[in-house]
């Protein structure tokens, strides 16, 4: 089985995009033995590399000149939708053949990318949650939780395509399902607190909650005192980035003013940060159902437009804690959602 995956990493489109596609490849290899190869862009912050290590091949499409006619999320693609499925067309041709299945996850792509692969592909799979555009698709993956997921793509795909629609078709890594088998029990008590907002943190909330986080754990030392059990202890942190943060290297520095503080840049074992932590301050995004499947509370902040609706309908239902739109999240605010965890018992 041959299986192309076009999806593209950069500081501006962040990691989840790519990240997801490497759990799918990584399934896809280990249960049916698939040969899958990447189609990737040369973008700043690209996870080309990060691809290669898992022992994929990819494509790597050429960096494009800044197009200042590009709108929406094209500017993310950096080139027009029909340069990129003529370049991507062209790869698959020379290096594939005819693919199996072509996978497609950027929200910059649809039915008219799609259409035009389809010469070079038997089926396609569009992985998806904004459901804004049209799709010539035979699969659809959204592994959101959404209110209204059951009407969301009517009339955005043909009548034969097969929906995956909720969490419960989400794309986990094999570490998750290993950490489950060893899931921590929550005492209820904060003393380890997990920090990450994805890959790219366009608007740096990972300072933002390392100076909430600071202010915090100074009033606790201040107010802990002796309880029936001996001294109470205060928390730690740790503090999770992508190699495509560009301001990671601030974020270090800032994190190395903290003596109960440790930094960490591009893991490769979140499920074991996540399942050591009681609490997680994070993004919107895929990281939601990592969070909830090792049952990690969280007070989540969405940071892109997109991660809005998502958010809005967790919390209606219960499953997430949201403080708000990243602009609207200050580092008071964090503080005070911290300390009403800390000082709940």
């Amino acid at each position: 089985m041959k299986v192309v995956i076009r999806a593209d990493a950069s500081a501006a489109i962040g990691s989840g995009h790519v990240m997801r596609c490497l759990t799918l490849a990584g399934q896809l290899r280990k249960n049916q033995g698939a040969d899958v190869v990447f189609v990737m862009r040369e973008l700043p912050g690209n996870l080309i590399e990060l691809a290669e290590r898992e022992g994929f091949s990819v494509l790597i499409l050429p960096r494009a000149e800044k197009n200042d006619a590009l709108q929406g999320y094209e500017k993310w693609l950096t080139v027009p939708v029909e340069q990129d499925a003529a370049e991507t067309l062209s790869a698959v041709r020379q290096y594939v053949g005819m693919a199996d299945r072509l996978v497609v996850d950027s929200y910059a792509l649809d039915y008219r990318w799609e259409s035009l692969l389809r010469p070079v592909v038997r089926e396609i799979m569009a992985i998806d949650d904004l459901a804004d555009r049209r799709h010539d698709c035979d699969i659809l993956l959204d592994q959101n939780f959404y209110l209204d997921r059951d009407s969301r793509y009517q009339g955005l795909v043909p009548e034969h395509c097969r929906l995956l629609l909720g969490p419960e078709h989400a794309l986990l890594r094999e570490e998750f399902y290993e950490a489950k088998k060893h899931l921590r029990r929550r005492d209820g008590r904060i003393k380890n607190i997990l920090v990450f907002y994805g890959g790219s943190d366009l608007t740096d909330e990972t300072s933002k909650a390392v100076r909430a986080l600071a202010l915090v754990h100074e009033e606790a030392a201040r107010t802990m005192g002796r309880t029936a059990g001996g001294l109470q202890e205060n928390f730690t942190v740790d503090v999770i980035v992508g190699q495509s943060n560009l301001r990671r290297k601030e974020v270090e520095r800032l994190c190395s003013r903290y003596d109960f503080v440790s930094y960490h840049c591009q893991v490769r074992n979140m499920a074991e940060f996540m399942n050591k932590a009681d609490l997680m301050l994070g993004a919107g995004g895929s990281t939601t159902w990592e969070r909830l499947f090792l049952q990690l509370p969280a007070l989540v902040t969405a940071i892109a437009d997109n991660q809005v609706q998502g958010c809005r309908d967790c919390s209606q239902a219960g499953l997430i804690e949201y403080l708000g739109l990243a602009e609207d999240v200050t580092s008071e605010l964090l503080a005070a959602a911290v300390r009403k965890k800390l000082f709940a018992r």
